[in-house]
């Protein structure tokens, strides 16, 4: 099978593409892709001059759906952008192309790695990867500003993936983010702080610069 242009797993490319993946796409993972894009505003001004790109979708994705209207609550809470979302089901072509793929459960990771396309090393939870990161010495990882931030993402991601085996999780829910559809705007806030704190340590990790103070 030849590889598309942009393949996270077929060579070097000048892009890195983050898909952050739940069941709907319509609360969980819409959540954490656009916090992860104004995480790397804040940090980066322009990801995409860095070369960071961030998608979503569902596993069982409600195709062309609007996000949940207390997930755009909860965005708005971190002074993030809910606009122009539109709800995606998970396709082979999304997981082929992604050189990273942060899932909401267990679950959804096994369904992941379950379509092939050698997913399983680029493929973790979002908590999952945010314990291996934290165990990451950010000194043996290639400088951003003189290597790039791509190269600098591509080498966390497989120093995560040799780590795992051995930084085990102290307990199975440790890695789940649960999911709040149908649940109040108080439970979809707690998610969603959650979520921002997992991706905190990530975000600083890939990028090579902490929280903007």
């Amino acid at each position: 099978m030849t590889a598309p242009e942009g393949r996270g797993i077929a060579g070097q490319t000048d892009t890195f593409r983050i898909l952050h993946v739940s069941t709907g796409n319509v609360c969980r993972s819409p959540i954490t892709e656009r916090l992860t894009r104004h995480a790397l505003v804040d940090r980066l001004g322009d990801p995409l001059q860095g070369g960071l790109i961030v998608e979503s979708a569902g596993t069982w994705g409600h195709e062309g759906a609007p996000m949940e209207a207390n997930a755009e609550v909860v965005l708005a809470d971190f002074g993030a952008d809910a606009t122009g979302f539109v709800g995606r089901e998970l396709l082979d072509e999304h997981v082929i192309r992604a050189d990273l793929v942060l899932t909401a459960t267990r679950d959804h990771r096994a369904q992941v790695i379950s379509m092939g396309h050698s997913a399983g090393l680029r493929t973790f939870t979002l908590k999952e990867f945010t314990r291996l990161v934290r165990a990451i010495d950010h000194a043996t990882l290639p400088d951003a500003k003189d290597e790039g931030v791509v190269e600098r993402a591509r080498a966390l991601v497989r120093a995560a993936a040799a780590l795992r085996g051995w930084l085990l999780a102290p307990t199975a829910e440790a890695d789940e983010v649960y999911d709040p559809y149908g649940a109040p705007i108080t439970f979809f806030r707690s998610i969603g702080d959650e979520i921002n704190q997992a991706l905190e340590p990530v975000v600083t990790a890939l990028t090579g610069v902490s929280t903007p103070r």
